[in-house]
């Protein structure tokens, strides 16, 4: 994959190659490693065939470890503008644009451009819908095509070169650099742009009081938790019609009706709709609802599970640094930290795994239901590992370390064979002291230190990994070559004009795919610790505030560097994700008041004596300290929908254009879908000798482009280069079953 050189410096290795996908849509990684030769070149076959069948022409390339690479590109452009304006129709039938296309689908697609995400998103779902949808049910990774292991676009580095540059000379994303990231890359990733650049922007304030407040006011201030609880509700109802505006302005409002079906979904039968007459498959609600049910033991084993740990290691790390006072104390205190860092990874993983396949087991529909509900079950993941530490804290080792340090003699197992005497490692019955500090460390920590990790682990870290990785493969293959044991070198059969070009392709294969859930989720933690605990430590914005900026370029650099391409899907919100920040934000009026009634006044909370909080006093204020909440919410809410915006004044002037052209035209008029006629319809068998004629020209030579999709001219062609390189690279099964025998 390209690096952050390759990028800038144009005397590269991969020369032109950065500069041209020869008109590629996308790859299709194809491999048989474990795979028997004759399935292998038998499932290629099926695998061009279907591609074929609906439209798309392919040429094969040969691919590293034992994978041939499959391009796809639209066959031509009669189809991909058949397949843009029935999408475009869909979409308004469904209500996403106000008003039809124009009938006559030239001046349509001229009067409104295809975007390059567009064709991707369409290109790739052709390639991945259910054949009775007109796609050619091609799913990764699952099903008759587990040889497939991605599919995906490749990169414009051109394009990226020039994005990274701009990011790094400028402060801000204006409206332009939205509509450009939405127009390569999709709504859903341009949306959350969008939220990144407006919390950054919204963070400004809090960066700005949480420095004053932390000068003037100190620790625990009741202003500065009204006023940041205040900025919460601003913020997440500000965006809620930002949301909503940029959706009417990019032309996605309710995109999430046009639900995309899950090749996995299993359903118990099928029946006609009443209304429609459509046949639609159904799975039980009732077995669906006792299956998500199941969330409620998942959350409670999760929450012990990790809870577990985290309270271990919490009062190790309690009894080490506070109550041992021998050799190593210095060292030990580490102890707790090694533990988390080894077994926390192990068990968070194990439990995502573990909810990915209850979300599987609810047998979801559509993929929006399943991605929602796996978020569900994450955010409660991130809030018990993210949130929890501070918690005990604050609600259990403040108020009650006087009740509970005297049994904490349990731990003398983990620092016995450095202690002197028993008299290191028992803990005062009298006298015992607090730790005032400790609470502010810990806030210091999460949303300092572990954020400078957290950029480290998720930007620098991937990009250190493949590159060794690399290294030792080409170490590992140098060492074969010399010992002549090594296989035929994939790059071998490559064309000399197209050498660079698939080096650079092959690449991108063994990269990751995007996973957008993690930024967001990243963000949405984030913005707990400033709703929940900010009161701590004011400054806890400026972080914040600082840690964004980076980023939010940090996050441009991986999508363009560390993953592939992803695919361009739609949006018309962050979907679930507010749901979170609205809960926090909830949860911080709570928390907030709590924090300011224990540890108002001198700063030091109960100093470790439950007896002598008023457990009413508490409850009284947090009770106060919601309703107040919720009124304000609903005030800030009522102000923010009388204020206009320019994506529902668009959307006005749309909608008083379409009533003002109904009373002008008839009534009775040719129906808009007949307007793509002459088009490729959905499921329709497309001639491979039309395509032939339209997008593949009989000469052999032009730009470098023509001559790569010239090369196999037809599809027993590129059937049987494909078989060619399957056979080369295929595990010999003789060979095999000698060693098994």
């Amino acid at each position: 994959m390209a690096s952050l050189k390759t990028l800038y410096d144009p005397n590269t290795d991969l020369g032109d190659a950065l500069h041209t996908n020869f008109d590629v849509d996308y790859v299709i990684d194809y491999r048989f490693a474990t795979t028997p030769k004759p399935q292998a070149e038998a499932q290629f076959v099926k695998l061009i065939q279907a591609l074929n069948d609906v439209g798309l022409t392919t040429e094969v390339r040969n691919g590293d470890n034992c994978a041939v690479l499959v391009f796809v590109k639209v066959a031509s452009d009669r189809h991909l503008e058949a397949e843009v304006y029935k999408s475009r129709v869909q979409d308004w039938l469904y209500g996403v644009r106000t008003a039809a296309p124009e009938k006559e689908m030239q001046k349509a697609l001229t009067d409104e451009p295809v975007t390059e995400a567009e064709r991707l998103r369409l290109a790739y779902l052709l390639i991945t819908k259910p054949k009775n949808e007109g796609g050619a049910g091609i799913t990764p990774k699952t099903g008759e095509w587990k040889g497939v292991e991605s599919i995906f676009a490749l990169h414009d580095h051109t394009f990226n070169k020039r994005w990274i540059k701009e990011l790094t000379s400028k402060y801000l994303l204006n409206s332009k650099d939205l509509v450009e990231i939405r127009d390569r890359f999709g709504e859903k990733i341009a949306f959350y742009f969008a939220f990144l650049q407006s919390y950054f922007l919204f963070l400004i304030f809090p960066a700005g009081f949480g420095f004053c407040a932390w000068i003037l006011l100190g620790q625990f201030s009741a202003l500065y938790a009204i006023i940041n609880a205040l900025w919460g509700i601003i913020f997440i109802e500000y965006w809620k019609k930002q949301e909503t505006d940029l959706a009417v302005q990019w032309g996605v409002r309710g995109v999430s009706k046009i639900q995309h079906k899950r090749p996995e979904f299993r359903h118990e039968n099928t029946v006609n709709d009443p209304i429609t007459g459509e046949e639609i498959k159904v799975y039980s609600p009732v077995k669906r609802l006792a299956r998500q049910l199941l969330q409620v033991p998942f959350a409670i084993a999760a929450a012990s599970v990790l809870g577990s740990l985290i309270a271990g290691c919490f009062a190790i790390e309690i009894f080490i640094s506070e109550v041992y006072d021998g050799p190593f104390k210095g060292y030990l205190t580490f102890l707790p930290t090694v533990i988390l860092t080894t077994v926390m990874p192990t068990l968070s993983a194990l439990l995502t795994g573990f909810a990915r396949k209850l979300t599987d087991l609810e047998n979801y529909e559509t993929q929006d239901s399943h991605e929602a509900a796996m978020v569900q079950k994450i955010f409660v993941l991130n809030f018990i590992t993210s949130y929890l530490p501070i918690f005990l804290t604050a609600f259990v080792y403040v108020p009650f370390a006087q009740v509970i340090v005297p049994h904490l003699d349990v731990f003398q197992l983990a620092v016995k064979p450095f202690a002197e005497n028993e008299k290191q490692m028992t803990a005062p019955k009298i006298g015992f002291q607090i730790n005032p500090d400790r609470l502010k460390k810990q806030i210091i920590y999460f949303t300092v230190t572990a954020q400078i990790v957290n950029f480290a682990l998720e930007v620098v870290v991937p990009y250190v990994k493949r590159s060794v990785f690399r290294k030792v493969k080409e170490v590992q293959a140098d060492r074969a070559a010399k010992k002549g044991g090594s296989a035929a070198s994939p790059t071998a059969d490559d064309h000399p004009e197209e050498s660079a070009f698939l080096v650079r392709v092959r690449n991108e294969a063994e990269l990751g795919a995007y996973d957008g859930t993690s930024d967001f989720r990243e963000m949405i933690v984030q913005f707990g610790y400033l709703s929940l605990f900010s009161v701590v430590w004011p400054l806890t914005g400026v972080s914040f505030f600082i840690n964004n900026w980076i980023e939010l370029r940090g996050d441009a650099l991986k999508i363009a560097l560390e993953t592939q391409r992803p695919v361009p899907w739609r949006a018309d919100s962050i979907g679930p994700w507010l749901d979170s920040l609205a809960f926090l934000s909830w949860l911080g009026s709570l928390t907030s008041s709590a924090l300011v009634y224990l540890f108002s006044g001198d700063g030091l909370g109960p100093d470790g004596t439950p007896w002598n909080i008023k457990a009413w006093g508490l409850l009284l204020t947090m009770f106060f300290s919601e309703h107040i909440y919720l009124g304000v919410k609903i005030a800030v809410r009522t102000i923010l929908s009388k204020i206009d915006s320019p994506g529902l004044q668009k959307e006005r002037a749309e909608r008083f254009i379409v009533r003002k052209q109904f009373i002008r035209e008839s009534i009775g008029e040719e129906a808009a879908g007949k307007a793509a006629a002459g088009g490729i319809a959905a499921g329709e068998k497309i001639s491979r000798n039309t395509l032939e004629e339209e997008a593949r020209p009989l000469k052999v030579h032009g730009t470098a482009e023509q001559k790569f999709w010239q090369r196999q001219p037809s599809q027993a062609e590129t059937i049987a280069v494909g078989k060619q390189y399957i056979a080369k690279a295929a595990p010999n099964e003789t060979k095999e079953t000698k060693k098994e025998l």
